[in-house]
């Protein structure tokens, strides 16, 4: 794996929005920085995402100074400062409570107006304490954004590849082949035997190290036509034939920063353990 390289950087500033891939991102204690620190909720107080509102993959949001502009079909674009910490309103995502702070009214409108639903934009203000990471994986005092469970989600090229032949063997191939995107990841490496991952316990991107938290099971976001929010079978279907490990279907692996600094496209990439 000397070989082994960062393919590509993405960062999601709004979770479940589309994504941005810059060439280079500063890894924080808790994710790229930028990286899902907004998040829609219902009426509720639910965290809101694709597995609800699949149009979310044709919105996009970008990362400008001082908050995130949206935009979206139909919509004109909206700059959605970060909100004054006045107070906190909580959410709950995936069953646990966190607190965040509610963006502004004109936000809102502009996602409830997107959605066609009521919807609530609501920004982390202080991912050092808010939400720690999933705790049957996490370590004393780590912490995570509004990601699913952990602070970056890595993905390899050539397990994408293998998991395309898998679908194309397995049956009608009108689904395939898939593109990274489906997967969502934050860091996409190159130059490593397909499912290599699965076995690492620590990396690292450049000069910054990584422990591998988990393994990442999948859901019906990936069946998600991220250029079109049409859902098909596929990849679940297969990683139901094959990738089936502790009774979750499983592609990429979720990591937990030890170090900080930047990572950049390009960096070698080196198992630790």
């Amino acid at each position: 794996m000397g070989n082994a390289e960062l393919l590509s950087i993405h960062v999601h500033p709004v979770k479940a929005f589309r994504g941005l891939a810059p060439r280079e991102a500063v890894v924080e204690p808790w994710g790229l920085a930028g990286d899902r620190r907004w998040v829609l909720i219902d009426d509720g107080g639910k965290v809101v995402t694709q597995r609800q509102q699949p149009r979310l993959a044709l919105a996009a949001a970008e990362l400008v100074p001082g908050g995130v502009r949206l935009c979206g079909p139909g919509l004109e674009p909206l700059i959605v400062p970060v909100p004054e910490a006045a107070g906190t309103v909580t959410l709950d995502i995936f069953g646990n409570k966190v607190e965040g702070v509610l963006a502004g009214e004109s936000a809102h409108a502009w996602c409830s107006a997107y959605l066609g639903v009521p919807a609530r934009l609501v920004h982390m203000d202080d991912p050092a304490t808010r939400r720690p990471v999933d705790p049957d994986y996490a370590l004393p005092g780590e912490t995570v954004s509004f990601a699913d469970a952990c602070p970056l989600l890595l993905t390899s090229a050539a397990s994408l590849d293998a998991l395309n032949s898998l679908i194309a063997e397995d049956g009608p191939a009108e689904e395939g082949p898939l593109p990274m995107n489906r997967f969502r990841p934050n860091v996409v490496v190159g130059g490593t035997a397909p499912w290599a991952e699965d076995h690492w316990r620590g990396i690292a991107v450049g000069e910054v190290e990584f422990r591998v938290a988990k393994m990442c099971g999948r859901c019906v976001v990936t069946t998600t036509d991220q250029d079109t929010a049409e859902r098909g079978r596929e990849p679940l279907r297969t990683l139901g034939r094959h990738r089936r490990i502790g009774g979750s279907l499983v592609f990429g692996q979720h990591l937990v920063p030890r170090s900080l600094g930047t990572i950049r496209v390009g960096d070698p990439v080196r198992v630790l353990e």
